[in-house]
């Protein structure tokens, strides 16, 4: 029993080159999709206060985009984690495999011993993560605080949404739990201690309004799931959601590259610019 058996040994470098081109093209399609949405909204203004707004709320609904992919990650890190442990648990109870190692023994006897402590402490560390990738990784700073918190929990319906889609298609693992605390963190970010109605109604236009980055990021998922399980990028006997996790790991890579040569570029440009300015 040890993490080889939750790999694909058939997925090489050359493959994960080429899908990680695809991630690329996918996310390239998605941001082309929000710009043309954009430049509906702007086209009514002079040319000068277009191209400056246009830039603003392009930035803007971009990082909106990249704000749920990381949340969806850090989500499905604690979920992918779960169903990993739970599983070596359930073979290890059972003697359909062995504790071979010290690190697994002491994780299965932590697992029986303290499971609901155990899961508390994998949602922290799916903050944490979060936190460390649009802070320091991809700092998204164009968005607000209400804004994140608003992504960040239509990232957790999101990966809701993936597993009750997985619990239908017959995958062999248990996402109950993990379903049962996020939908527990869902209703606690609309429905707190000191909150009034206005700001139940407030939360609720929030979610609403950004829905579509939700069917964008579902479908953006979807086909490079599809892709990544049709190509054997994936493997269907480390469960469903091990491939979903790969899935979501390339996209964090291609937003990581895409983030930092748009903001790089615009530095430079702007740099260039106030050289190229008489004195």
């Amino acid at each position: 029993m040890n993490v080889e058996a939750y790999l694909n040994p058939d997925f090489t470098w050359y493959k994960k080159a080429i899908f990680c081109i695809i991630t690329f093209l996918m996310l390239a399609v998605a941001i082309l999709i929000i710009a043309g949405i954009e430049k509906i909204f702007v086209k009514e203004m002079n040319k000068e206060d277009r191209e400056i707004e246009y830039r603003d709320r392009l930035t803007g609904q971009n990082q909106r985009l990249f704000e749920m992919i990381i949340s969806g990650t850090s989500v499905m890190l604690f979920s992918c984690s779960y169903v990993i442990i739970n599983h070596i648990y359930t073979l290890v109870t059972t003697g359909a495999a062995r504790a071979n190692t010290r690190a697994i023994r002491i994780l299965v006897e932590a697992w029986a011993e303290g499971k609901d402590f155990f899961l508390l402490l994998l949602i922290v560390m799916s903050c944490i993560v979060n936190s460390i990738l649009d802070r320091f990784l991809i700092p998204l700073n164009r968005l607000s605080k209400d804004e994140k918190a608003t992504m960040r929990m239509l990232g957790m319906f999101y990966v809701i949404i993936i597993l009750i889609y997985l619990n239908y298609i017959g995958d062999e693992s248990q996402y109950s739990p993990v379903m049962i605390y996020y939908f527990g963190l869902m209703i606690g970010r609309f429905v707190y201690f000191d909150a009034s109605f206005m700001d139940f109604l407030s939360a609720l236009k929030n979610v609403f309004f950004n829905l579509p980055f939700l069917l964008l990021n579902l479908t953006l998922t979807g086909l490079l799931c599809f892709i990544g399980f049709k190509w054997g990028f994936f493997i269907e006997r480390n469960y469903y959601i091990v491939g979903v996790f790969y899935a979501h790991l390339f996209m964090i890579l291609c937003i990581f590259v895409i983030y930092w040569v748009y903001r790089l570029s615009s530095m430079l440009r702007k740099k260039i610019k106030y050289h190229s300015i008489p004195t």
